[in-house]
């Protein structure tokens, strides 16, 4: 349940205005729906800026049904993956492209360009299994040092765009069936055209409608 719903549902730029109680309906909206699956909840933007905060928060989202919780960060978030690792809650890490940090860099800048990021990757994703991640998100990261962070751990590495040399993929659901549709990243593969299927559908909707062809008579009820 990512905060990427911020724009796929909400409509906003980006993930940074969503607030916990969007978190909490979604991951409570998605378990109705969810019979085996392990359901991971992203942490808001805000949620997690101490190790207090963040465990009364990644509470919220474990009591709600969520198995797991998912937030930013590299070396500065270990110690909190620690303490709600210890305090019985599991967290999903997230390096290389951070969309909640997209302000303060100025945009969505692609990682590992160089020896020195590559590196810094490398060192934070032993951190964070270290410190009891049982799992990591790397995201818009050059393909080769995705696949370099994959081998150095035993942890799980999911990719969204970071090639195919990691544990798992991940995109978000309206990325991948065409649904949202105001901009496309580089790595999102669209397997459905869904934007142009619904507008097309509630177009002839609308045109039968007036023209007063619906309901016809095959849709209305008879003596």
């Amino acid at each position: 349940v990512g905060d990427s719903l911020n724009m796929s549902f909400n409509g906003k730029k980006d993930t940074l205005s969503l607030k916990m109680n969007d978190a909490l309906y979604h991951v409570k909206a998605v378990l109705q729906g969810s019979k085996r699956a392990f359901v991971v909840a992203d942490m808001p933007f805000g949620s997690y800026q101490d190790e207090k905060s963040a465990l009364k928060n990644a509470t919220k989202l474990i009591k709600a049904g969520a198995d797991a919780v998912k937030f930013e960060g590299g070396l500065k978030a270990a110690p909190i993956v620690k303490r709600l690792v210890g305090e019985g809650i599991n967290v999903m890490a997230h390096i290389g492209l951070m969309p909640q940090f997209v302000r303060n860099e100025g945009g969505y800048k692609i990682k590992g360009r160089s020896e020195a990021d590559e590196a810094r990757l490398i060192d934070e994703a032993k951190a964070l299994e270290r410190a009891g991640a049982f799992s990591a998100v790397v995201e818009g990261t050059l393909s080769p040092v995705a696949a370099k962070v994959a081998k150095s751990v035993q942890m799980p590495i999911i990719g969204i765009g970071a090639g195919a040399d990691v544990d798992g993929q991940v995109l978000v659901w309206s990325d991948m069936l065409g649904f949202f549709d105001e901009f496309k990243p580089k790595f999102v593969k669209r397997y459905l055209d869904g934007a142009n299927l619904v507008r097309t559908a509630v177009e002839a909707y609308a045109r039968e409608v007036r023209e007063k062809t619906f309901p016809s008579e095959e849709f209305e009820y008879k003596i």
